[in-house]
């Protein structure tokens, strides 16, 4: 099972990692190559911050983050914790996770 984490905003990537008001979760078990599970669920900060998001995303054994725009210091400290991280993405949530899931996805991509 791979848990990846996407901070959103309006159904959108949210344009900072750390200043997010939600996060999408997903679980995606992989049964087979082609099909799989997926479980999700979406967490409202009351107030966002560095600090939360960090504890969430050690509390929820995430794997894999992918987001817009995340500060180099928070980048290195999240791939130094072992977590992957598909930056400077742009675009609704659906379509980014439905490129990632395929396979297609990597930094940089604008899916508007």
């Amino acid at each position: 099972m791979e848990n990846i984490l996407i901070p959103i905003m309006d159904n959108e990537l949210a344009p900072r990692f750390d200043l997010a008001p939600e996060v999408l979760i997903l679980s995606v078990t992989r049964e087979t190559s082609a099909m799989g599970r997926i479980s999700e669920k979406v967490i409202t900060f009351e107030a966002p911050s560095a600090e939360a998001m960090y504890r969430l995303v050690m509390a929820e054994n995430i794997q894999t983050i992918i987001c817009a725009g995340i500060e180099k210091e928070v980048f290195e400290f999240l791939k130094r914790k072992g977590i992957k991280v598909i930056d400077n993405v742009c675009g609704p949530a659906d379509p980014v996770l439905e490129a990632y899931l395929i396979g297609k996805l990597s930094p940089g991509q604008n899916y508007f």
